[in-house]
């Protein structure tokens, strides 16, 4: 008998457990642009462009090899509001109850496909060099998760810059490289670029038409939509801008929204690349001389060491990972996440971009846009619904635990050890967003002072009794303490201006 196959969006490759056990002589391949998973936040245009390209192309190339493909469009007069719904459509269309799966990447859709009145198996997601069980083990009795010691066990596990047991270069981590300011210029043209085909041509026109009105510009629209041509943009990065990746990748630099990033984790996500091949042409590039191991191994760190780790901390801390709020943050998302006017050049950069691209750098959403929201107290379910709508690489699995956790530290410090706060210092050392911003970074208070350097005072002062006795955060408060009273009252007074001006919806 006939088995229905489900592959998802985000499981756009031949080598996705569901298709390996199934059957291409019997079983039907079910897709579906269905509703819900348009819309459970308002996804940035960009992103369901991109999903709905990637998924006809790919429905396309299964046709082409011998797969029977069942495939509801979102415009179809039979299109569904759910998977569920599109699934049972074809049970009854092809007579089929059974159902083979590969396990969604959100708890949301797990247990969607769980209530689903079909016989569903669901097979773990072999595409990471971790398996749940794997992570489990290693997370087992252990009082703290880090990612250093977890990254190690990724290195040994897939023999990438090793020397025998040993590392290459004698370090497991050149991060110390890695840190380098904003240069004075670019000498990498960006991501590559593709023109649409007649595929995501129609796509673009529906999406248009369906969301037009959703924060985030559709066109130009250049993303790769398949297989083929993201394996075409690793390679431009490989040759073009991995070599500096390493020394500049956390600096920011005004209209300059690439640097020498690769811009490839929305390829990785949905499986158009998989972490192994994408991790083995960086490495070659250093064993060939075109890359400097300080760039290789942070590349290849993010890859193998922090997408494994927060997917294992995702699944290992359950379905209310989501809901967290250890620091009881209550304030709503300000409109200017939305575009809303801002004097801050930062924010008005990491936005505008984020408008433009659906993409931003680590620093940018860390440090510019997290720390913002982490500093003035909002709310965390509201940080991550719009990192999650906002950013075409955006899937719960890895962006709740970037958000939740190592951004807003709101899971209590599972992901990090203490917060992720700032002043203004940071964000001036590291890009040039302050040399033409209405406020002057280097004033603590009064007029024009820096909004992040208030924010900054006003966050430790009112969390004092959670973080006064981290280790890491001592020097912080003995600073703190060394101010005379006035200067901090004058501090506290200005940073709580600052934030009934925020909530009123005054520009600031």
């Amino acid at each position: 008998m006939s088995r229905l196959v489900l592959v998802l969006g985000d499981q756009l490759t031949f080598d996705i457990a569901s298709l390996k056990a199934a059957d291409k002589t019997k079983d039907i391949v079910v897709m579906a642009e269905v509703a819900d998973e348009a819309s459970y936040v308002p996804h940035h245009p960009k992103k369901i462009a991109f999903l709905f390209s990637a998924m006809r192309h790919f429905a396309e190339n299964l046709r082409q090899v011998g797969w029977r493909v069942n495939y509801t469009k979102f415009e179809d007069s039979g299109a569904h509001a759910s998977i569920g719904a599109a699934l049972l459509a074809a049970a009854e269309e092809h007579r089929c109850s059974k159902v083979l799966a590969t396990e969604p990447g959100e708890w949301r859709l797990l247990k969607h496909l769980n209530d689903i009145p079909l016989d569903v198996t669901q097979l773990e997601d072999d595409r990471f060099v971790a398996s749940h069980a794997e992570f489990l083990s290693w997370a087992e009795g252990r009082k703290e998760l880090r990612l250093e010691w977890f990254y190690r066990e990724m290195r040994r596990k897939s023999g990438l810059l090793m020397d025998g047991d040993k590392p290459e270069g004698g370090k497991w981590n050149f991060d110390q490289d890695n840190r380098k300011p904003a240069p004075g210029g670019v000498d990498f043209s960006g991501p590559m670029h593709f023109r649409p085909d007649h595929i995501t041509s129609e796509v673009l026109d529906l999406v248009e038409t369906r969301f037009g009105d959703n924060f985030g510009d559709l066109r130009p629209f250049w993303f790769a939509v398949t297989s083929d041509d993201a394996h075409r943009a690793l390679a431009h990065f490989v040759d073009g801008g991995l070599a500096k990746f390493g020394d500049y990748q956390d600096a920011m630099l005004s209209d300059e929204r690439f640097l020498w990033h690769a811009v490839l984790s929305m390829y990785l996500n949905v499986g158009l690349l998989s972490p192994l091949e994408v991790c083995r042409a960086a490495e070659s590039a250093w064993k060939d001389g075109r890359a400097p191991l300080n760039a290789v191994e942070g590349f290849i760190r993010q890859i193998i060491g922090w997408r494994e780790f927060v997917r294992g901390i995702y699944f290992h801390e359950g379905p209310d990972y989501v809901s967290r709020n250890f620091l009881d943050h209550d304030r709503a998302l300000p409109a200017l996440y939305w575009g809303g006017e801002t004097k801050m050049h930062c924010l008005s950069q990491a936005v505008d971009q984020t408008r433009a691209e659906a993409y931003a750098h680590h620093i940018q959403r860390l440090m510019v846009t997290g720390n913002f929201a982490l500093l003035a107290g909002v709310h965390p379910h509201e940080v991550h619904e719009w990192y999650l709508a906002v950013y075409a690489d955006a899937y719960e699995w890895v962006e709740a635990p970037n958000t939740v956790g190592m951004s807003q530290f709101a899971d209590g410090g599972v992901v990090g050890s203490k917060p992720y706060v700032s002043s203004g210092n940071y964000i001036d050392r590291m890009s040039d967003y302050c040399k033409t911003c209405a406020y002057s970074v280097k004033t603590k208070t009064g007029e024009g002072a820096c909004p992040f350097n208030l924010l900054y005072w006003h966050f430790l002062d009112r969390h004092r009794k959670r973080f006064a006795s981290n280790p890491r955060m001592g020097n912080m408060y003995r600073t703190w303490d060394r101010m005379n009273a006035d200067k901090r009252e004058t501090i506290i007074a200005e940073a709580d201006a600052f934030l009934r001006a925020l909530e009123n919806g005054d520009p600031v």
